[in-house]
């Protein structure tokens, strides 16, 4: 018998919720077909088959939420079927189990094996301990040993399965809010839908955030033509060469690299009562998908080329959208970007990536008349939001940072110069 037991999922992802099952209780599996989907609060992941057989056991259904670790299924070797080992046997005499018939019982045992244990067989330690810690107790765990003993593996299954019970009660606030019910002609017209897993996690965090940073915004302005002007100047050579286009996510990622390395504040975190500054630059890039924000990241962006960055932002987009994205690749930010000018937004106050302290806000270029040497042109303008942590970035700091990422789009040979 083979165990199909949830993943490790990555750093700080520590359940998942059952999105389908592929097969069928008493379904032939081939080794690494995929056999159930799991969706986090980052991706959506396919669980592979770790063996060929017949899956024998579904033991956690569709919507429900597991941890690490969990116990999803089990395979049995060969062409049949585990079900014929869960068939009952004739009555055994009370105080008298046979060690043969135990040894095969399945691992989810009915109520009657706790029963016929016999009350002096002794525990292993690993299960003694494992009792203790996480409170199970262990009399009431149906076990698949010797004489009816409980093993390890079969403590490990309850503590699991009891840690996946009260989390669908301990939803995210967004998804456990009741309202009062709609007249009768409104709810024949309404559309009841679960909220997916990611769409939850998205909600809490965002709420969380609001909640635990001291979130404040400032915002200035950039005038985008020397970028435009750059950017259709050399954009087919650059495609040509690099095989990618040239966006303006490319410019704004060097930008911001450039401000963080002068502030470092918008770089740092909290950590209890100290404050980390990172001397790296991993930059989240916000990518709207389907089933909700995702925010892969381009890791190291101040030893990457402006190429580069737009090579990795194109294939992070794509596969953010095809759902093909890995947790690793989704963590380890140390500043966000939002790109909302893309579905038209004027501006906004973006919501802090926790547990970074900034998050910079793009919105769409516009003409506005603009006073440029005492006369008024039509110029591409666009608002910067600047959304920060207050209780680590000060004022000045956010202004002072919003600035310099202004300065640098208004003259971007200063990122061929490092200015």
């Amino acid at each position: 018998m083979t165990e199909i037991r949830v993943p490790t999922l990555g750093e700080s992802v520590t359940e998942a919720t059952i999105g389908k099952w592929f097969k069928k209780a008493g379904d032939a599996v081939a080794v690494d077909e995929p056999l159930v989907e799991l969706e986090t609060d980052k991706v959506t992941i396919e669980v592979p088959a770790p063996a060929a057989g017949t899956l024998a056991d579904i033991i956690v259904k569709d919507g429900e939420t597991v941890a690490v670790g969990a116990l999803l299924g089990q395979i049995t070797e060969g062409a049949a079927g585990a079900k014929p080992a869960a068939k009952s046997e004739a009555p055994k005499p009370a105080g008298k189990p046979e060690q043969k018939s135990s040894t095969t019982a399945p691992i989810a045992a009915g109520p009657e094996e706790v029963k016929s244990r016999p009350a002096d067989t002794p525990e292993a330690p690993s299960v003694r301990r494992l009792s203790v810690e996480s409170g199970v107790d262990s009399s009431t765990v149906p076990g698949s040993g010797k004489d009816g003993r409980v093993t390890k593996g079969d403590m490990l299954a309850a503590i699991e399965k009891a840690a996946a019970q009260p989390t669908p009660v301990a939803q995210p606030a967004a998804a456990i809010q009741v309202r009062a019910p709609s007249p009768a002609d409104d709810a024949a017209r309404e559309e009841r839908v679960r909220m997916t897993r990611l769409r939850q996690t998205i909600a809490k965090r965002l709420k969380d955030a609001q909640n635990t940073a001291a979130m404040l915004t400032t915002f200035n302005e950039v005038d985008m033509t020397a970028v435009m002007a750059m950017r259709n100047r050399y954009k087919d050579m650059f495609e040509k060469k690099h095989g990618v286009k040239l966006g303006f996510m490319g410019f704004f990622v060097r930008a911001c690299v450039q401000a963080l390395k002068e502030i470092p504040a918008v770089n740092a975190e909290i950590d209890g009562t100290d404050l980390i500054y990172k001397n790296y630059y991993h930059v989240g890039v916000a990518v709207g998908t389907e089933k909700g924000l995702v925010v892969p990241v381009v890791r190291d962006c101040d030893q990457k080329s402006l190429a580069q960055i737009e090579k990795d932002i194109a294939d992070f987009g794509r596969r953010a959208r095809d759902g093909q994205l890995k947790i690793d690749e989704m963590q380890g930010g140390t500043f966000t970007i939002s790109n909302g000018g893309v579905y038209g937004s004027l501006m906004s106050t973006p919501i802090l990536n926790a547990p970074q302290s900034g998050i910079l806000g793009m919105h769409k270029i516009q003409e506005r008349p603009m006073v440029v040497g005492g006369k008024i042109e039509a110029r591409p303008m666009m608002y910067l939001a600047l959304s920060y942590d207050h209780r680590v970035v000060d004022g000045r700091e956010a202004v002072t940072f919003l600035v310099r990422v202004k300065d640098v789009l208004e003259d971007p040979e200063r990122l061929v110069l490092d200015l």
